[in-house]
C-alpha cells in the first residue's frame, strides 16, 4: 500500500513539474532572435553598413522560419526529414547572403563560432 501511495505521489510531481516546466518555456520573436544573434555578433565588429544587411538577412531568415515552421504544422505535415530539409533550405539562403556581406573572416567564424550558439539546445536529464 505505501508503495502504491509512494509511486502515485512521484508520478504527481513529475507531472506537475512537466507541465509548469512547458508553460514557462516561450519561443523566441523573430526580432528576439534577429536581436540575440546581432549581439553575439559584436566580435566580428561590422560596419554600420554591414550591420544593417546582415540584420535585414537575419530578420528575412527567422520570419521566413517561423511562417514555414506554422504552414508544416498546420498542414499537418511533422515529418522530421522535411523539416529537416526546409530548416537547412532556409539556412542555406541565409548563410549564401551572409556570405555577400561579411568578409571572408567574418564569414568563417559565423561558421565556427556564431551561428552553431544560435542553434536551440534540448536540455539534457
Amino acid at each position: 500500500m505505501n508503495k502504491r501511495i509512494l509511486l502515485f505521489v512521484t508520478a504527481f510531481c513529475i507531472s506537475i513539474t512537466t507541465i509548469y516546466a512547458q508553460q514557462n518555456m516561450q519561443r523566441l520573436t523573430p526580432e528576439e532572435r534577429t536581436k540575440a544573434a546581432i549581439e553575439k555578433m559584436l566580435p566580428l565588429k561590422l560596419t554600420e553598413e554591414a550591420k544593417t544587411k546582415t540584420q535585414l538577412i537575419l530578420s528575412d531568415f527567422y520570419n521566413a522560419q517561423q511562417t514555414a515552421m506554422k504552414e508544416l504544422r498546420a498542414a499537418g505535415n511533422v515529418n522530421k526529414d522535411v523539416l529537416q530539409a526546409k530548416r537547412k533550405e532556409m539556412a542555406d539562403k541565409r548563410d549564401a547572403d551572409l556570405k555577400v556581406v561579411l568578409t571572408e573572416e567574418q564569414y568563417q567564424q559565423w561558421l565556427t563560432d556564431i551561428e552553431p550558439s544560435l542553434r536551440p539546445q534540448r536540455a539534457k536529464n
